[in-house]
């Protein structure tokens, strides 16, 4: 009975306190507490934002060595790698999205599906890197044709190409109209853009393709 009563006391005790007049100090503990917190947010959020830099830069991605000794020696030969200009497209580029929510959620998919393959060696010798090659290009493909390509559009806009300066088959393909007509995206022509084609691709591109378009 007694450890009821100091129990209920207790509560009482706590609840009265909400009511009470606050101590001498209490109004300047508000914004001490305040400004705590919010140092505490910028210093978080500034951490937060070079960890997901740092993890979008080129040398992230090749710290990896399957992709350093894959994926990277490929596009090393690629115009995306060293052009005539000097600018350059790195992984993230065409394989994280722009927008914040889009780039957070690409980063949860990856730690979701990607990293638990990485720490068993799925792909983890170029034999198994080679067979599973068509498999991953399909994935990456069929991201690409869902968004209609927008990786390659956030530096590539149609409506600004000069069609004038070129190849004659390129700039047929590149005309607006033709895009409305035929609801073509530059993956639909550019799968080996950045790596090297796998055997059978196009096969699998094409029943990504008709799946798309049944879809719409």
């Amino acid at each position: 009975m007694d450890e009821g009563k100091d129990g209920n006391a207790k509560s009482n005790g706590w609840w009265s306190s909400l009511w009470r007049k606050p101590r001498k100090w209490f109004f300047f503990g508000i914004p001490v507490g305040g400004f705590v917190l919010f140092v505490a947010g910028v210093i978080f959020w500034t951490g937060f934002n070079t960890a997901l830099d740092y993890s979008n830069s080129e040398t992230f991605c090749i710290s990896c060595h399957v992709m350093k000794d894959n994926v990277y020696v490929e596009y090393q030969e690629t115009i995306h790698y060293s052009n005539r200009t000097g600018v350059r497209a790195v992984c993230a580029d065409c394989h994280v999205p722009k927008e914040w929510f889009a780039k957070i959620g690409r980063k949860i998919q990856a730690t979701m599906h990607e990293v638990p393959h990485w720490a068993m060696g799925t792909i983890d010798t170029r034999e198994k890197f080679e067979d599973r090659r068509l498999y991953l290009a399909e994935r990456v493909w069929g991201d690409m044709k869902e968004s209609d390509s927008k990786e390659c559009r956030n530096c590539h806009e149609l409506g600004h190409m000069d069609l004038d300066r070129q190849e004659l088959s390129a700039s047929r393909k590149h005309t607006l109209k033709r895009q409305t007509e035929r609801g073509e995206t530059c993956i639909d022509c550019h799968q080996g853009v950045a790596h090297t084609l796998p055997e059978g691709w196009e096969d699998v591109y094409d029943e990504i393709d008709a799946a798309k378009q049944g879809a719409d």
